[in-house]
Protein backbone atom coordinates (compact mmCIF):
# COMPACT_ATOMS: atom_id res chain seq x y z
CA UNK A 1 0.00 0.00 0.00
CA UNK A 2 1.40 3.40 -1.08
CA UNK A 3 0.79 4.76 2.72
CA UNK A 4 3.21 2.28 4.54
CA UNK A 5 5.76 4.31 2.39
CA UNK A 6 4.97 7.93 3.73
CA UNK A 7 7.40 9.17 6.22
CA UNK A 8 6.55 11.48 8.84
CA UNK A 9 8.48 15.19 7.67
CA UNK A 10 10.82 15.45 11.14
CA UNK A 11 11.51 11.09 10.92
CA UNK A 12 9.55 10.22 14.17
CA UNK A 13 7.95 6.67 14.32
CA UNK A 14 3.84 6.78 14.09
CA UNK A 15 3.52 6.27 18.22
CA UNK A 16 6.56 8.75 18.18
CA UNK A 17 5.71 12.29 20.05
CA UNK A 18 7.74 15.49 20.11
CA UNK A 19 10.40 16.25 22.97
CA UNK A 20 8.35 17.43 25.86
CA UNK A 21 9.46 18.96 29.31
CA UNK A 22 7.37 20.04 32.07
CA UNK A 23 7.65 22.96 34.51
CA UNK A 24 6.51 23.73 37.83
CA UNK A 25 5.30 27.36 39.50
CA UNK A 26 6.23 29.75 36.73
CA UNK A 27 3.99 32.53 37.78
CA UNK A 28 4.38 33.38 41.58
CA UNK A 29 1.38 35.27 41.94
CA UNK A 30 -0.93 32.19 40.63
CA UNK A 31 -2.18 29.93 43.25
CA UNK A 32 -0.57 27.09 40.90
CA UNK A 33 1.12 27.19 37.84
CA UNK A 34 3.04 25.10 35.39
CA UNK A 35 4.59 25.21 31.70
CA UNK A 36 4.08 22.34 29.36
CA UNK A 37 6.27 22.36 26.30
CA UNK A 38 6.00 19.37 23.54
CA UNK A 39 8.47 20.51 20.56
CA UNK A 40 7.77 23.90 19.46
CA UNK A 41 4.48 24.06 20.74
CA UNK A 42 4.61 25.71 24.18
CA UNK A 43 1.50 26.85 26.91
CA UNK A 44 0.96 28.13 30.03
CA UNK A 45 -1.43 27.58 32.73
CA UNK A 46 -1.86 29.54 35.77
CA UNK A 47 -4.82 28.05 38.45
CA UNK A 48 -6.37 30.88 40.74
CA UNK A 49 -8.90 29.86 43.53
CA UNK A 50 -10.48 28.21 44.52
CA UNK A 51 -12.81 31.10 45.17
CA UNK A 52 -15.80 32.75 45.30
CA UNK A 53 -18.00 32.63 42.06
CA UNK A 54 -19.67 35.64 40.75
CA UNK A 55 -22.39 36.56 40.45
CA UNK A 56 -23.94 34.53 42.92
CA UNK A 57 -26.92 33.10 40.78
CA UNK A 58 -24.11 30.84 38.95
CA UNK A 59 -23.30 29.03 42.50
CA UNK A 60 -24.31 25.66 43.04
CA UNK A 61 -24.89 24.69 46.50
CA UNK A 62 -23.84 21.22 45.87
CA UNK A 63 -20.67 21.21 43.87
CA UNK A 64 -17.86 24.03 42.69
CA UNK A 65 -16.85 25.11 38.89
CA UNK A 66 -13.97 24.98 37.02
CA UNK A 67 -13.65 27.67 34.14
CA UNK A 68 -11.17 27.88 31.59
CA UNK A 69 -9.93 30.84 29.52
CA UNK A 70 -7.91 29.49 26.86
CA UNK A 71 -5.71 32.27 24.64
CA UNK A 72 -3.63 32.09 21.56
CA UNK A 73 -1.20 34.86 21.93
CA UNK A 74 -1.20 36.95 18.49
CA UNK A 75 2.51 36.28 18.37
CA UNK A 76 2.50 32.07 18.81
CA UNK A 77 2.17 31.74 14.61
CA UNK A 78 3.86 33.32 11.88
CA UNK A 79 0.88 34.44 10.37
CA UNK A 80 0.14 37.32 13.15
CA UNK A 81 -3.38 36.98 14.53
CA UNK A 82 -5.65 39.76 16.14
CA UNK A 83 -5.50 40.04 19.57
CA UNK A 84 -9.08 39.71 20.60
CA UNK A 85 -10.54 36.69 21.73
CA UNK A 86 -11.70 34.10 18.56
CA UNK A 87 -14.51 31.75 18.44
CA UNK A 88 -11.73 29.20 18.62
CA UNK A 89 -10.56 30.46 21.99
CA UNK A 90 -13.86 30.24 23.35
CA UNK A 91 -14.27 27.32 21.75
CA UNK A 92 -11.71 25.55 23.41
CA UNK A 93 -11.73 27.66 26.57
CA UNK A 94 -15.07 25.34 27.38
CA UNK A 95 -12.93 21.98 25.28
CA UNK A 96 -10.06 22.52 28.29
CA UNK A 97 -12.91 23.38 31.38
CA UNK A 98 -14.99 20.60 30.67
CA UNK A 99 -12.06 17.95 30.03
CA UNK A 100 -10.26 19.03 33.31
CA UNK A 101 -14.28 18.83 35.12
CA UNK A 102 -14.08 14.87 35.82
CA UNK A 103 -10.18 15.36 37.34
CA UNK A 104 -11.48 17.53 40.28
CA UNK A 105 -13.45 16.80 42.80
CA UNK A 106 -15.90 19.58 42.88
CA UNK A 107 -18.39 18.45 45.34
CA UNK A 108 -15.72 20.00 48.04
CA UNK A 109 -16.15 23.46 46.13
CA UNK A 110 -19.58 24.35 46.88
CA UNK A 111 -20.48 28.03 45.55
CA UNK A 112 -16.82 27.98 44.60
CA UNK A 113 -15.11 28.63 41.42
CA UNK A 114 -11.58 27.42 40.19
CA UNK A 115 -10.03 29.55 37.10
CA UNK A 116 -7.39 28.05 35.02
CA UNK A 117 -6.06 30.38 32.22
CA UNK A 118 -4.20 28.81 29.44
CA UNK A 119 -1.84 31.02 27.84
CA UNK A 120 -0.21 29.64 24.11
CA UNK A 121 2.81 31.68 23.51
CA UNK A 122 3.92 29.39 21.08
CA UNK A 123 2.04 27.08 18.37
CA UNK A 124 3.13 24.62 16.06
CA UNK A 125 -0.25 22.50 16.84
CA UNK A 126 -1.56 20.44 19.49
CA UNK A 127 -1.93 23.54 21.59
CA UNK A 128 -5.65 22.31 23.44
CA UNK A 129 -3.82 19.07 24.31
CA UNK A 130 -0.52 21.23 25.48
CA UNK A 131 -2.66 23.47 27.86
CA UNK A 132 -4.55 20.71 29.33
CA UNK A 133 -1.04 19.06 30.13
CA UNK A 134 0.01 22.31 31.39
CA UNK A 135 -3.32 23.10 33.42
CA UNK A 136 -3.56 19.26 34.75
CA UNK A 137 -0.54 19.75 36.38
CA UNK A 138 -1.32 23.53 37.55
CA UNK A 139 -4.75 22.27 39.28
CA UNK A 140 -2.12 19.85 41.66
CA UNK A 141 0.62 22.88 41.60
CA UNK A 142 -2.30 24.35 43.56
CA UNK A 143 -3.38 22.12 45.57
CA UNK A 144 -6.40 21.37 44.42
CA UNK A 145 -8.05 18.38 45.70
CA UNK A 146 -8.28 15.72 42.53
CA UNK A 147 -9.24 12.16 41.03
CA UNK A 148 -6.35 11.92 39.12
CA UNK A 149 -4.49 14.18 36.21
CA UNK A 150 -5.06 14.03 32.96
CA UNK A 151 -3.30 13.34 30.08
CA UNK A 152 -4.08 15.03 26.50
CA UNK A 153 -2.39 14.37 23.00
CA UNK A 154 -3.60 14.29 19.40
CA UNK A 155 -3.78 11.17 17.19
CA UNK A 156 -4.68 10.96 12.87
CA UNK A 157 -3.75 9.92 9.64
CA UNK A 158 -1.36 11.15 7.21
CA UNK A 159 -2.85 9.30 4.24
CA UNK A 160 -2.68 5.69 5.25
CA UNK A 161 -0.38 6.21 8.69
CA UNK A 162 -1.83 6.62 11.80
CA UNK A 163 0.62 8.65 13.97
CA UNK A 164 0.51 10.97 17.43
CA UNK A 165 0.94 14.56 18.00
CA UNK A 166 0.66 16.04 14.38
CA UNK A 167 2.59 18.69 13.85
CA UNK A 168 1.16 22.51 11.47
CA UNK A 169 3.37 20.67 8.45
CA UNK A 170 1.76 17.34 9.22
CA UNK A 171 -1.97 18.99 9.78
CA UNK A 172 -1.61 20.91 6.70
CA UNK A 173 -0.83 17.71 4.81
CA UNK A 174 -1.29 17.98 0.56
CA UNK A 175 -3.10 15.02 0.19
CA UNK A 176 -5.29 15.87 3.21
CA UNK A 177 -4.71 14.58 6.92
CA UNK A 178 -7.36 13.84 9.75
CA UNK A 179 -6.95 15.79 13.61
CA UNK A 180 -8.03 13.42 16.71
CA UNK A 181 -7.27 15.60 20.17
CA UNK A 182 -7.43 13.50 22.98
CA UNK A 183 -8.09 13.87 26.51
CA UNK A 184 -7.75 10.65 28.61
CA UNK A 185 -8.19 10.03 32.50
CA UNK A 186 -6.20 6.75 32.88
CA UNK A 187 -7.40 5.88 36.57
CA UNK A 188 -10.73 5.90 35.59
CA UNK A 189 -10.27 4.74 32.30
CA UNK A 190 -12.23 7.50 30.78
CA UNK A 191 -11.77 9.59 28.03
CA UNK A 192 -13.12 13.53 28.87
CA UNK A 193 -11.86 15.30 25.78
CA UNK A 194 -12.30 14.13 22.29
CA UNK A 195 -12.85 15.81 18.72
CA UNK A 196 -12.26 14.78 15.06
CA UNK A 197 -11.04 17.25 12.29
CA UNK A 198 -11.01 14.79 8.70
CA UNK A 199 -12.11 11.80 7.21
CA UNK A 200 -11.04 8.29 8.79
CA UNK A 201 -12.26 4.65 8.83
CA UNK A 202 -13.96 3.41 11.72
CA UNK A 203 -10.55 1.01 12.30
CA UNK A 204 -8.18 3.48 11.62
CA UNK A 205 -9.57 5.58 14.06
CA UNK A 206 -10.02 2.90 16.85
CA UNK A 207 -6.09 2.24 16.14
CA UNK A 208 -5.65 5.77 16.99
CA UNK A 209 -7.62 6.01 19.61
CA UNK A 210 -5.56 3.43 21.33
CA UNK A 211 -2.17 5.03 20.56
CA UNK A 212 -3.24 8.10 22.24
CA UNK A 213 -4.90 6.25 25.40
CA UNK A 214 -1.45 4.58 26.17
CA UNK A 215 0.35 7.70 25.27
CA UNK A 216 -1.76 9.59 27.75
CA UNK A 217 -0.84 7.05 30.55
CA UNK A 218 2.91 7.85 29.82
CA UNK A 219 2.19 12.07 29.84
CA UNK A 220 -0.14 11.29 33.47
CA UNK A 221 3.49 9.32 34.97
CA UNK A 222 5.57 12.39 33.53
CA UNK A 223 3.80 14.57 35.12
CA UNK A 224 3.48 12.45 38.71
CA UNK A 225 7.49 12.23 38.33
CA UNK A 226 7.55 16.32 38.03
CA UNK A 227 5.54 16.59 40.77
CA UNK A 228 7.00 14.19 43.16
CA UNK A 229 10.59 15.63 42.26
CA UNK A 230 9.42 18.75 43.42
CA UNK A 231 7.99 18.49 46.70
CA UNK A 232 10.85 16.05 48.06
CA UNK A 233 13.32 18.61 47.27
CA UNK A 234 10.76 20.94 49.19
CA UNK A 235 10.89 17.79 51.85
CA UNK A 236 14.71 18.15 51.53
CA UNK A 237 14.66 22.09 52.53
Amino acid sequence: MAGKKIKRPDGRKPDEIREISYELGVIKNADGSAKFKIGNTEAIAAVYGPRELHPRFLQDPNKGMLRCKYNLMSFSVSERKRPAPTRRDTELSLVIANALSQCVFLEKYPKLVIDVFVEVPQADAGTRCAGICAASLALADAGIEMKELAGSISAGAIGDLIVLDLTKEEEDWPKGATDIPITYLPRQKLITGLQLDGDISFADFKKALKMAMEKCKDLVKKQEEVLKARYKGSDEE
